[in-house]
């Protein structure tokens, strides 16, 4: 093997410290699995007030005081905590940016009470991008490749290639920039670009500046040596079409020869049927009769009735715009003519919400839901319910029809981004892992869950579809070597 590779990887979320959507689960997967390789990584990201010393065994770093960073016209001083994340085989180092400041508060970006976004996320993260660097230098070790993860820390491939262009422990770094999410962009009004201390000549359509605001993402993907997103179809679709590249499809297309699409893995320590101690009865491929209990302990759940012939769907969304529940909600009462049962785990736009407890009430004995987030439930609705709804507006990656697919659960969901790149439509004669529909549209959402009833109707048939999906393999070692490649391409540079 050749010489590993020192790979720094930043995120502002890592699972199980801070958590709000998928971006965590990667943020830890991930580094393990390059970590598998043989290869060096850390990771770092803030550390918020809720992330408890004694939990995780933080020790200090580098104490109070001795990292200053410039945001604006003030210096804020930081220090750094570490813990370690480690599956069965590698541990993982976890550095902790600590300010109480900015990160001594009881939300990641917004205030929980409210849900509404902190009045200083830009400089919130301007610390951090800047203070990242600060660290390293303090802690002597230098990595190769700066891995940067959203809008968040968007910014450190800028102050590379400007405030630090001549540091010489910085200057050899190569920047990859991940984008999760091209709707999340980090635009802040003009007059938050002076904190960040970047050269004036850097607000400019060819830099920070869009549509008149001061663009985080943008600048993560206007300065990093080589941009990745989390599919292959999404790398397409963000470049090629203004509504899927949110206004910034331009740069991404003439950027389009550094723009990678490397599927998402799923962390097969933690979903696996055969070995998951939060499911009511563990099973495999060769043990489907076992299935059916977590079907049953999944309707008790949510004091439904059970009946193994009943066709159960779940959903575990965030209950945004993006995730499409409105198409859901426009042929519901079909699906209950047609004998479904649906149980919905996610929180989100409060009409949503009262949409669904509204049917909740309206249907007692074929609906269930819960708002919030339980992680036991969401292993619980993976192996009890017999389909699994994403009718995504787009979607780059999505994490949970694997999960479904792992499960034997079989997922019904839009041919956009990550869902079109791993869900084989059903096309009879046992061939398939699910169901695909094309246009955004009820009617075509109602069609593929027709479908999907039909074969549900055809218990042999259906076993094939739901082996066929437990036989993939989306495990994150074949990512990572993708991601390790790119590194060392980039270093060849």
């Amino acid at each position: 093997m050749s010489k590993p590779l020192n790979v720094l990887f930043l995120s502002s979320e890592v699972d199980p410290f801070a958590k709000t959507g998928g971006l965590a689960d990667v943020s830890s997967a991930l580094p393990q699995a390059i970590k598998e390789l043989g290869h060096e990584i850390r990771i770092m990201m803030p550390r918020y007030r809720f992330i408890s010393e004694r939990r995780f065994k933080l020790h200090d770093i580098i104490r109070l005081k001795e990292i200053p960073v410039s945001v604006g016209k003030e210096t804020e001083l930081g220090n750094v905590k570490s813990s370690f994340i480690s599956n069965l085989k590698e541990k993982v180092q976890v550095y902790f940016l600590d300010n109480a400041n900015y990160f001594g508060r009881d939300g990641i970006y917004q205030s929980p009470v409210g849900r509404k976004d902190y009045k200083d996320n830009d400089e919130r993260f301007i610390f951090f991008c800047r203070g990242v660097l600060e660290t390293l230098k303090r802690l002597g070790w230098q990595p190769d490749i700066i891995h940067c993860n959203d809008w968040q820390t968007g910014l450190v491939p800028a102050y590379l290639k400007s405030l630090y262009s001549n540091d010489p422990f910085l200057k050899p770094i190569k920047t990859v920039f991940t984008i999760h999410n091209m709707a999340y962009q980090g635009a802040f009004p003009a007059d938050s670009f002076p904190k960040s201390g970047l050269p004036k000549n850097f607000y400019q359509v060819d830099g920070v500046e869009a549509y008149g605001k001061f663009n985080f993402l943008k600048a993560g993907l206007f300065y990093s040596d080589a941009i990745t997103t989390v599919s292959q179809k999404y790398a397409e679709e963000i470049s090629t079409s203004e509504e899927y590249g949110a206004g910034l499809s331009g740069l991404l297309s003439r950027r389009k020869k550094d723009l990678h699409g490397i599927l998402n893995g799923i962390d097969y320590h933690v979903w696996n049927p055969a070995t998951d101690d939060l499911i009511y009865r563990k099973y495999d491929a060769k043990s489907l009769d076992a299935k059916p209990d977590n079907k049953r302990a999944l309707t008790g759940r949510f004091n439904l009735p059970f009946n193994e012939t009943t066709p159960v769907i779940g959903a575990i969304s965030r209950l945004v715009e993006q995730k499409g529940f409105d198409l859901v909600l426009e042929i519901f009462d079909e699906l209950m003519k047609m004998g479904f049962q649906f149980v919905l785990l996610g929180d989100g736009d409060k009409s949503t919400e009262k949409a669904f407890e509204s049917l909740h009430k309206k249907y007692p004995e074929q609906v269930g839901v819960f708002f919030g987030f339980d992680k036991e439930l969401a292993h619980l609705i993976e192996a009890g319910s017999d389909l699994f709804v994403m009718p995504s507006r787009y979607e780059p990656c999505g994490l949970n029809q694997m999960y479904s697919m792992r499960y034997g659960t079989i997922p019904v969901v839009r041919a956009t981004g990550g869902l079109d790149d791993t869900v084989e439509d059903h096309a009879g004669s046992g061939k398939g892992t699910g169901f695909k529909f094309a246009n955004y549209d009820a009617k075509d959402l109602l069609k593929a869950l027709q479908h999907a009833h039909k074969v549900f109707q055809q218990p042999e048939e259906w076993k094939k579809v739901m082996r066929n999906g437990m036989a993939k393999d989306f495990s994150w070692e074949h990512s990572a070597r993708q991601y390790v490649n790119l590194y060392k391409e980039l270093l060849k540079q």
